[in-house]
């Protein structure tokens, strides 16, 4: 086969995987023979959830659309408006549940703090991660590219930051959570859904000054951890409200 070029230019945030020798989010590969578009693109160091839209010469195609000529190909995040946003888009925007990897336990802490249903399993191997993500229809959130590269990985997201914040921020805007947070709402050890629960039946598991001064409390579905507004309560009540500020800036 003869040789031929690929050319790429990238739209919104994906020149952050272009690295800093890549000017202005356009970048060339030299091939010699066939190849899929989803091979291309992640030769160029991009993960295949983190693209929306693809357009190979102005037309637009999915991911094992195959190049075999000189090549002018475009790529669009999730969330960019274009002239051609009309065309068929590669990732789902209403991904409500995810799984992460064990490397990220802050931010789980944050997402299933505003409520969202996050599987997180701190000693969970890259095979689990995916097939978790994949049985499930999770997105998998992680900051090791290649995980997020896997074939099986259907949507996903790479955390730009290495702060628990920011990420949270990054994940509630990516994938649009703002109007369905519901602090309070998950258990932050297990994932599962809080529920209210009598005082008599939770008060064997109260310390002895606990049982004086709360009358109020949940109880988890799934480990039974037992929740009450105590000085715990108020840090947490912290972390929301600068999640909250942070998400309205």
């Amino acid at each position: 086969m003869k040789p031929f070029t690929v050319r790429l230019n990238v739209d919104g945030d994906l020149d952050f995987f272009l690295g800093a020798r890549t000017r202005g989010g356009k970048a060339e590969r030299h091939l010699s023979e066939k190849t899929s578009v989803k091979d291309v693109i992640e030769s160029f160091g991009i993960p295949h959830p983190e693209v929306d839209l693809i357009l190979v010469n102005g037309k637009a195609v999915d991911f094992a659309y195959p190049l075999t000529s000189d090549t002018e190909m475009d790529l669009y995040p999730p969330g960019i408006q274009s002239s051609h946003s009309r065309e068929k888009h590669l990732q789902a925007h209403t991904i409500r549940a995810f799984v992460a990897d064990g490397h990220l336990g802050k931010l789980v802490r944050d997402l299933r703090l505003v409520g969202i249903d996050v599987s997180y399993d701190p000693m969970a191997e890259d095979r689990q991660l995916v097939e978790i993500a994949s049985r499930s229809d999770r997105a998998l959130l992680t900051r090791d590219r290649r995980l997020l590269m896997h074939a099986a990985v259907q949507h996903g997201y790479y955390l730009r930051s290495q702060n628990p914040l920011e990420q949270t921020i990054e994940v509630l805007q990516r994938f649009d959570l703002g109007s369905v947070l519901s602090p309070f709402s998950r258990c932050l050890r297990c994932n599962a859904l809080l529920e209210p629960a009598e005082k008599e039946n939770v008060i064997g598991q109260l310390e002895p000054l606990t049982k004086i001064y709360y009358d109020e409390f949940r109880r988890c579905t799934g480990c039974a951890q037992v929740y009450w507004s105590g000085s715990h309560f108020t840090k947490l009540q912290k972390r929301l409200e600068q999640i909250r500020s942070e998400l309205g800036s």
